[in-house]
């Protein structure tokens, strides 16, 4: 207002307050398991933002290390400041399960530990690349699990 210097903005349960991206694109984002430059393209944003979109909801996942899914799947992805980050994935649905900021074997195994024995004992398939240290890890945490190299890397 010129008269009094107030400033006033449009509020909207579809937009975020002071974002230009809304919710339903962001949730879009996070349920892609592709590429960030065909998620990108798909959803009309920037590289750049599909990579804060995953990293400013990397921790909002898991809510309890009682319980993982039978099928998993790993793998990486480039993401904020060019550095491999691990992904983890329900093999059934495809639903994120969870996204590292490092893909490094001592991470991985710190964050598969925190679940109960019976929680990864309940894992009964780990779908991977051929990344050599991936197999230490199903095989240190996942008592029960057989290893599936998946199909685009054979």
């Amino acid at each position: 207002c010129r008269d009094c210097d107030h400033w006033s903005m449009a509020q909207s349960e579809l937009v975020n307050k002071y974002c230009s991206i809304s919710n339903a694109s962001k949730l879009k984002v996070l349920s892609a398991y592709r590429s960030m430059t065909s998620i990108a393209r798909e959803n009309n944003v920037s590289i750049n933002t599909v990579q804060r979109v995953l990293g400013n909801c990397s921790h909002r996942f898991i809510d309890s290390y009682e319980y993982l899914p039978a099928h998993l799947a790993f793998d990486e992805f480039k993401g904020v400041d060019r550095q491999l980050h691990f992904i983890c994935l329900d093999g059934d649905n495809h639903q994120v399960v969870q996204i590292l900021r490092t893909r490094y074997k001592k991470t991985l195994l710190k964050y598969f530990g925190r679940f109960s024995p019976q929680a990864r004992a309940n894992v009964k398939t780990v779908t991977m690349d051929l990344n050599f240290y991936y197999q230490d890890i199903v095989r240190a945490c996942f008592p029960n699990a057989q290893i599936v190299i998946d199909r685009f890397h054979m």
